[in-house]
């Protein structure tokens, strides 16, 4: 994805149209906000006229009375303008959050049914960053955008419009100096649209490299690279930093450049209006005040729309992204509807190819069978292909070639939720969410009983150990389970995989990391589920799939011997060396 290229215009038609597509359930409270917009604009400006009305036809003419009226009148304007104004403020930034929020779960649904070769091309720092910061940009477009803008455009024309009608002499000389202002205010935003995002990437990188970093950071303090790692973090840091400068040296030249060319207009305002006052008496002393607040009023939107460009530019900037990322072709096509009443676990894959990057196969011409209620092993160095099978089979990714059937159907043809349900696997890097041990093994699935848990914790043997942590089933277990061992952890990955009572049973090194007790304990587990049920099981370990139906042996992603242990042994090859090594490790130690 290029999005880090992408700049944006401020008015991008394609973007605002999608963009506002989601404002579209809010359409009543949205066309509320542009009511109240015009009145914030309409209601600002009568508050002068009032005074100028006030000072020249009450306050010259000692008409107490009169100015009392007004004054009430003013006291009322005010009162309504609060009310609209905090009716705006609310329902803007309602509107905004609610289409977040909606534009949020569209995305995070999106990412959910990505292929896992998505994710492995795409930094995780990024998507945090589109999914939360991006997302969030979007809220000021709603709250201080589109809706701003038009309230500062058409609140410009209602008070050009008075001062005209008032005076139009005072007016020209008013707005003299407004030429140098909307130049000014022109180079401000051309300048700060580049300097935003900048920023932008610069927090991307950021992202990118602290969530990396902090999960890796075991890595880190291992190969004693806190020195390196805290240099490179430095450099980008320092580019954050630098983008972030420049934003700010904008605005602190901008602002005070605005400042003085609004008071330059208040000059001139004073010193012609002086002169007619004293002169011939054609300006009030009323209209010159109401004048005074009116360019305070007039360059006020003028100084903060150069602001509203940008935070529209931020949004639609952010926009791009977030549907540059939403238009990615790289879901999991699920157009299949088959849902068998009972899936036997008969396991064909017939001459598959298969390649991450649709060039570089890691399988090449693989066939083989398992029938419903065997083991088959999967054997090999590492990079051999041995877990490319186990993605193709839950269709984590598609092949280019061949096919690969349960019971006789293409896998592809099954509802992918319900093809995963009856797969269930137990992974070598076992994944524990910061959650309680019954969510870990529930993931969020309600129709699994704490009776169901229980039965498949005693089952695989973790009941005792659960029972005795504080809590039980409801101890917290942190951040990728850091608080258990990886004996633990493994154990409960097991108990996750089979509460659902899957038909095929996938362990891909399932008992690798865990020591000889717990494999031990594992392996009766193992084989009190693996009666009746499809297995398919990777391991390092052969003393654990000595007694499988069927063993392949891989090698550069092809299948270079099959057979039983005994018949792998009798051929005297690559299964045999590695048994041999094996035996001999074993013997040494």
């Amino acid at each position: 994805m290029k999005e880090e290229k992408i700049s944006g215009k401020v008015f991008d038609s394609v973007v605002l149209r999608r963009l506002f597509k989601f404002v579209k359930p809010y359409w009543k409270r949205f066309i509320l906000l542009l009511v109240l917009t015009v009145g914030v604009a309409i209601l600002g400006p009568i508050r002068p006229y009032l005074i100028h009305i006030a000072i020249d036809e009450h306050v010259a003419n000692g008409n107490f009375p009169g100015l009392l009226n007004m004054t009430i009148l003013l006291i009322g304007l005010l009162v309504l303008q609060g009310i609209v104004t905090y009716l705006h403020t609310y329902i803007s930034g309602w509107l905004g959050q609610n289409t977040i929020k909606d534009i949020r779960d569209e995305l995070y649904d999106h990412l959910l049914g990505l292929q896992l070769r998505f994710f492995d091309n795409t930094p995780i720092g990024r998507l945090v960053t589109r999914t939360v910061s991006d997302i969030e940009t979007l809220a000021e477009v709603f709250s201080q955008g589109v809706a701003a803008i038009v309230g500062d455009v058409l609140q410009l024309f209602v008070i050009t419009a008075i001062m005209f009608y008032t005076d139009w002499r005072l007016t020209l000389v008013s707005l003299s100096t407004l030429p140098i202002l909307l130049f000014s205010t022109y180079i401000f935003k051309e300048k700060i649209k580049y300097a935003f995002n900048e920023v932008r990437n610069a927090v991307s990188s950021l992202n990118s490299f602290v969530q990396e970093h902090i999960t890796g950071m075991a890595i880190v303090q291992i190969f004693n690279s806190e020195d390196r790692e805290y240099e490179k973090f430095e450099e980008i840091n320092k580019k954050h930093r630098e983008a972030n400068l420049k934003s700010v040296l904008y605005y602190s030249i901008y602002y005070p450049v605005a400042e003085i060319i609004s008071a330059g207009s208040i000059g001139l305002l004073v010193w012609y209006g002086a002169q007619q006052l004293l002169s011939d008496n054609s300006i009030t002393p009323g209209i010159l005040i109401a004048f005074i607040m009116y360019i305070q009023m007039f360059f006020r939107p003028i100084r903060m729309i150069a602001d509203r460009f940008n935070t529209l530019q931020m949004g639609v900037v952010s926009a791009s992204r977030i549907f540059l990322l939403l238009d990615s072709e790289e879901q999991i096509p699920d157009q299949g509807n088959l849902k068998p009443a009972k899936i036997n676990g008969d396991v064909k894959f017939d001459k598959v190819w298969f390649a991450y990057d649709d060039k570089n196969f890691v399988l090449k011409d693989i066939s083989f069978d398992v029938k419903e209620g065997h083991t088959l092993a999967l054997v090999g160095a590492t990079g051999a292909g041995k877990s490319s099978i186990i993605n193709l089979l839950n269709r984590f990714y598609d092949i280019q070639q061949g096919s690969i059937t349960i019971d006789g159907h293409a896998v592809k043809d099954f509802d992918l939720p319900y093809l995963r349900k009856n797969i269930g696997v137990v992974l070598q890097d076992v994944f524990l969410f910061s959650d309680t041990i019954r969510e870990n093994i529930r993931l969020g699935d309600n129709s699994i009983t704490d009776e169901q848990i229980r039965k498949a914790a005693e089952l695989v043997g973790a009941l005792d150990f659960i029972e005795k942590l504080p809590g039980g089933f409801d101890y917290n277990v942190m951040e990728r389970g850091s608080t258990l061992s990886v004996g633990q952890r493994q154990l409960i990955s097991f108990v996750r995989a089979i509460v659902y009572q899957p038909r095929i049973i996938v362990l891909d090194e399932a008992t690798s990391s865990v020591d000889s007790e717990t494999e031990e304990m594992i392996q009766t587990a193992i084989e009190r589920l693996m009666k009746g049920r499809t297995a398919i099981v990777i391991a390092h370990r052969l003393s654990t799939i000595q007694h499988a139906e069927k063993i392949i042996v891989l090698d550069k992603g092809r299948i270079v011997e099959q057979g039983d242990h005994q018949q792998l042994l009798d051929a005297k090859g690559f299964y045999a060396r590695l048994h041999k090594m094996q035996f001999k490790s074993l013997k040494q130690a």
